[in-house]
């Protein structure tokens, strides 16, 4: 299958992780990096992002056409490009080439996030879209969605591993991050993290600068480490902590997040929010650990912070689980190639 990949194609995006999948399963793809699409200034990029007009959208659309004409894929697949415009979509199904929007987060949800225009206008011109959340299966079929598939967030197999050839019990001494959470400082996130610093637990913040907004000043001094971690970085901060927390957003609706796939894959001890989806995929107590409000997480990092032997265990069978039941990026990527064949057939 020849496909026309469009997203935001960086070292740090999980839009290249998605990418990297469907060429390990064998297809041609053919990138387009919708970072070549944006002005230099970032403030015209925020009013960009917010109206998706201007002369930026005007060169994404018609290059994503004169793409699709030079090489004529079977596939045009968009990985949450909100720039794209309707009449985009229906010149390409005229070209005989099926469309698909991956979608990870929510058009639809609570949060109200900028920049949706564009995109609501193409939901029923695109032929199948991917979702992340039970409830945006009605949510699109309403909006005129022709095909909606669910599927999950992933991890990256080449970037969330464990160390090899290295025993948990051993490394914890050495183990520089206490009550670790790497992520945004979305929902009440710094408010209870901040609560469950002053109870003396040892945590330790890394992430975006909203988190020196958001955190009071003696806070962030203590706990905020400075910086997003990507890549090795990253997966060695998983590797260094004793609990890695795993938060949903709330305000998006998740139902599970792709952080916790990648702590299980890394082989770091995961304590999540409790959901449906979470519950659904790990063994609570045997492949990860769930709280459920902040008096549950508390008593729950207070259990196991000093119990490395349990935490090894379920780290252990966590990663396995991971592997064994597809929650990478190459199982969840062939789910939507299967639902995209029949397209092919009949474009």
């Amino acid at each position: 299958m020849k496909i026309l990949y469009a997203g935001q194609l960086s070292a740090n995006d999980s839009a290249l992780y998605r990418l990297w999948a469907l060429e390990r399963l064998g297809h041609t793809v053919v990138p387009l990096n919708s970072y070549g699409y944006q002005p230099q200034s970032a403030l015209l990029r925020k009013l960009v992002h917010r109206a998706q007009v201007g002369p930026w959208v005007t060169r994404l659309n018609h290059d994503v056409l004169a793409m699709a004409e030079r090489e004529r894929p079977d596939v045009f697949w968009a990985d949450k490009m909100l720039g794209l415009r309707s009449q985009t979509l229906v010149k390409l199904r005229k070209l005989g080439i099926a469309s698909v929007s991956y979608m990870i987060d929510n058009a639809f949800g609570p949060r109200r996030d900028p920049g949706w225009r564009l995109y609501m206008q193409c939901i029923p011109e695109f032929d199948l879209h991917v979702v992340q959340r039970d409830r945006n299966l009605a949510d699109y079929k309403a909006w005129g969605a022709r095909d909606v598939l669910k599927i999950q967030t992933a991890y990256e197999p080449t970037i969330h591993f464990p160390a090899e050839g290295e025993d948990y019990v051993a490394r914890d001494a050495t183990r520089s991050r206490g009550v670790s959470f790497i992520g945004t400082a979305y929902d009440d996130r710094p408010e209870f993290l901040t609560q469950l610093w002053r109870e003396g637990l040892p945590v330790v913040i890394s992430g975006d600068s909203q988190w020196h907004e958001r955190l009071e000043p003696d806070v962030a001094a203590a706990l905020y480490t400075g910086g997003e971690l990507y890549g090795a970085a990253y997966r060695k901060a998983i590797w260094d902590a004793k609990i890695n927390l795993s938060f949903l957003t709330h305000s998006n609706q998740d139902e599970f997040v792709h952080k916790s796939f990648e702590i299980a894959a890394c082989g770091g001890f995961l304590l999540a929010e409790r959901s449906e989806g979470h519950l659904a995929r790990f063994v609570e107590d045997e492949e990860a650990v769930f709280f459920t409000g902040y008096e549950e997480c508390a008593a729950k990092i207070r259990q196991y912070l000093p119990d490395v032997a349990a935490r090894g265990r379920i780290a252990a069978a966590g990663r396995a689980r991971a592997g064994r039941d597809g929650y990478g990026n190459d199982a969840q990527m062939a789910k939507v190639v299967e639902r995209v064949r029949p397209l092919i057939e009949r474009a």
